[in-house]
């Protein structure tokens, strides 16, 4: 099977350039086809010489693959499900507001974390995405030209991922790559300290950490990780990094009845959080079969977040998009891959 040029950095084309005893300048050449004409084949490589094309066809072939199906919501949001080898399937999903276009990305085919509210945890993991495939999910939608942010929010623990979402995020925000601002990545983690450690000194993107509940054995319950990472670690671990102005952490919390959204929450959440340059996204529970939660009711998430603000914490509530297509957050799962464990 010939190898995939497309999700290859720039240092990683210098070796295959030099592999195949290529002049060196064929490496800016790639990487101008690859990443800023959108070419699908090595024969639309017309500056290299046929002899170059020839040669480097014999081993790899662009590498891009349309998604399979495409799902529409009422509120404009779009799902797309991609077919990855061995019968596996992966799903993004398109967001378009007045002022951005969003699409959210996956990293894995399930994932190993075992969040008790996730749908995608409840399939396990199955594999690693390659730095070709979630660039793919950006690249092969209809949307691409259009898409003004990426958050990797999709399937998977990124930084579960760490060495192909690096990778990603270089293609995205290299001058050989996309040249897309840092500040239009955002990188979602349960927080694995030793890899959220590399993101944050390797990157300028943002971090969302999914925090959930601030109490350790409250979030263990519905975070297995915690066991490993308790949260109170991951902020000393955060404190440590200078941010600067212009890159943004924020705190994914799904807002649970009677679970994580009393007076004795909000106080430890400041106690937490304070003095740390912040914000908390507040998100509305989406049920999903055979996890035991109640999602609080929208009068006390408005109490809830006003409490928060109260407490100085700048704090938001996330709006639902296509719920109906089980696009939103904690629902990208793929039933294509239960559909095909019954055949």
């Amino acid at each position: 099977m010939k190898k995939k040029l497309f999700g290859l950095t720039k240092s990683q084309l210098e070796v295959v350039v030099k592999d195949l005893d290529l002049p060196s300048f064929a490496v800016s050449q790639i990487t101008n086809w690859l990443y800023k004409n959108h070419i699908s084949s090595i024969e639309e490589m017309t500056n290299l010489s046929k002899k170059a094309r020839e040669l480097l066809s014999e081993e790899y072939v662009v590498g891009l693959e349309e998604p399979i199906k495409e799902s529409s919501s009422v509120d404009g949001t779009k799902k797309y499900l991609f077919k990855i080898e061995d019968g596996r399937f992966i799903e993004a999903a398109y967001i378009p507001e007045e002022n951005r276009k969003t699409l959210c990305v996956s990293s894995q085919v399930g994932c190993k974390m075992g969040c008790k509210f996730c749908a995608t945890g409840k399939q396990g993991f199955q594999a690693h995405l390659t730095t070709n495939q979630i660039v793919n999910q950006l690249r092969s939608i209809p949307e691409f030209e259009t898409v003004t942010n990426i958050v990797f929010m999709g399937m998977g623990e990124p930084l579960d991922n760490l060495e192909n979402v690096m990778n990603t995020l270089e293609i995205l925000t290299s001058e050989w790559g996309y040249e897309w601002s840092p500040k239009r990545v955002n990188v979602s983690t349960i927080g694995v300290i030793p890899s959220m450690r590399h993101f944050i000194e390797n990157s300028n993107c943002h971090l969302a950490l999914s925090l959930h509940n601030p109490f350790d054995d409250e979030r263990s319950a519905i975070m297995p990780v915690n066991n490993k990472y308790k949260i109170q670690d991951i902020i000393d671990e955060l404190r440590k990094h200078d941010f600067g102005r212009q890159r943004r952490i924020s705190f994914e919390y799904i807002v649970f009845h009677g679970m994580n959204d009393t007076p004795r929450h909000v106080k430890e959440l400041a106690r937490l959080l304070n003095g740390l340059r912040c914000r908390i996204n507040l998100i509305r529970w989406h049920n999903i079969p055979g996890a035991d939660f109640i999602g609080t009711d929208e009068k006390r998430l408005v109490e809830f977040q006003n409490e928060l603000k109260d407490k100085g914490l700048l704090t938001t509530i996330r709006a639902s998009r296509g719920q109906d297509i089980d696009a939103a957050c904690g629902l990208l799962s793929t039933k294509e891959l239960l559909k095909n464990k019954k055949s």
